[in-house]
């Protein structure tokens, strides 16, 4: 049976433990206790500087739940004059520092100036809102909202900060948490996965990357690897030993992947380094190391560093859709850190979704190729307990848990889905796009609200 712990003792057991434990690699307690403090400054200097938000509220609702015991062994300062925010837990500090249009980086060592974006081209999606909040009219979607937005009885709660419902390219019902507004980025967590499927998107559709090619590694030449496809990565099929990514908490500081995100310069080049365990397509594992690969991919396309990738997402894709504040964060390389570091406001987020709505296509041009939503959404073998496709999470051939928990929300069904509840659920038949983005820190992180959510708004547009 597991031995007590005192409640402020697990920093210094952690240290002490350090060297029998230095040969288990990410096990190792001092690596782990890293992450900690580089995930508050990150976190906390992208809500601050990228989205506005009140730090106390942000750090008591985002971050203290990851931290657990540890909580209160954690100090942060920011410095707004700066743009910095430093955080420390014991011996360990990390400091994130601003940088526009790039979001936040943790700093170690000079840090190269920001990335000036030219003025946006005009977008090509049609405006899908006016200034104002779109406060439905409909009892049904005035019902749906207030569910959205209920607090569970007991338990941890929802922190629901933003919905937004989308229909034929038109926001019908939307509302925001106290301090929030649909100017507001917000993070998505994981949904930036599926950002990267639309920037290997438009890099398809210009004929500039193959999906089921070897993958554009160097570093792989000559070896077992080189067998990797765009395709097998996009689906967590590459075989690659490393990690996993489907949960998030104090424990997730062990995992080498969440050690890659907050510890990292490179983060790339350590998931490039990881072995191989199985044969490409054989064995399915949710592990952002995949899309960071796929991120220096992209970036190597758009043009080998990080200003000339964040100008390509803008002018590619953001602009394109008239989103008018994403904010997708980079490494100390200049790779988008594109598995899990996209901020962006609720109508961004449904604006993005809305072209897969569409199949791909905005204003009449093809950003994505024929088909691509499609070749998204088809469930990928392996993984029928989670149902994943390519980038997306699917509704689409699956079956048991997965399809009970999505039920309502259309069999043809794909969403983007990011880490404490951020969802953009796409049902292509309907032409709707429902947008949820808060704070979950229950167990199944929203997923059973969402899937009503999304029947209800399916019922009142029918």
């Amino acid at each position: 049976m597991p031995f007590p712990i005192p409640r402020l003792a697990p920093l210094a057991l952690a240290l002490a433990l350090a060297p029998s434990l230095g040969a288990c690699g990410s096990l190792r307690p001092d690596r782990a206790l890293a992450v900690a403090p580089a995930l508050v400054s990150h976190q906390l200097c992208s809500a601050v500087f990228v989205a506005g938000l009140e730090p106390d509220g942000y750090f008591r609702e985002a971050l203290v739940p990851d931290l657990s015991f540890l909580k209160p062994l954690e100090r942060h300062s920011i410095d707004r004059a700066k743009g910095e925010v430093t955080a420390r837990l014991g011996p360990f500090k990390a400091t994130a520092v601003y940088r526009g249009a790039e979001g936040c980086l943790i700093a170690k060592g000079k840090v190269a100036p920001p990335v000036v974006l030219p003025p946006p081209a005009p977008a090509l999606l049609a405006p899908i809102a006016g200034d104002a909040v779109v406060t439905p009219t409909d009892p049904a979607l005035v019902a749906a909202l207030d569910r959205a937005f209920a607090e569970p009885e007991e338990g941890p709660q929802d922190f629901t900060k933003a919905v937004v419902i989308l229909k034929d390219g038109k926001v019908i019902a939307e509302r925001y948490a106290p301090g929030i507004g649909p100017d507001t980025p917000l993070h998505g967590w994981s949904m930036t996965k599926s950002v990267t499927n639309a920037l290997l998107g438009v890099l398809v559709q210009q004929g500039r990357l193959k999906m089921d090619q070897p993958a554009p590694v160097p570093a792989w030449a000559g070896d077992p690897r080189h067998a990797i496809t765009p395709d097998n990565l996009l689906r967590m099929t590459s075989g690659l030993k490393f990690g996993a990514s489907l949960s998030q908490s104090w424990k997730t500081a062990f995992d080498p992947t969440a050690q890659m995100v907050f510890a990292r310069d490179d983060m790339a080049a350590m998931a490039r380094a990881a072995p191989r365990e199985a044969a490409p397509g054989a064995k399915f594992q949710y592990s952002n190391g995949n899309t960071l690969l796929l991120s220096a991919i992209v970036r190597e396309a758009a043009g080998g560093d990080g200003a000339a990738v964040t100008r390509f997402a803008h002018a590619q894709l953001f602009d394109k859709l008239g989103m008018t504040r994403p904010v997708l964060e980079l490494d100390a390389v200049g790779t988008p850190i594109g598995a899990s570091h996209m901020w962006a406001t609720a109508r961004d987020w449904a604006r993005f979704g809305a072209l897969y709505a569409d199949d791909g296509v905005v204003g009449g041009e093809r950003l994505l190729p024929q088909g691509w939503v499609d070749y998204s959404a088809r469930l990928t073998p392996g993984s029928e307990a989670f149902g994943y496709g390519a980038g997306f999470w699917t509704n689409r051939g699956i079956t048991g848990l997965p399809a009970q928990r999505r039920a309502g929300m259309g069999a043809d069904a794909l969403m983007a889905r990011g880490s404490l509840g951020q969802f953009v659920v796409i049902v292509p038949h309907a032409r709707l796009v429902v947008v949820r983005l808060g704070i979950s820190h229950t167990r199944t992180e929203y997923i059973g609200q969402m899937n009503r959510l999304v029947a209800d708004a399916l019922s009142a547009t029918r």
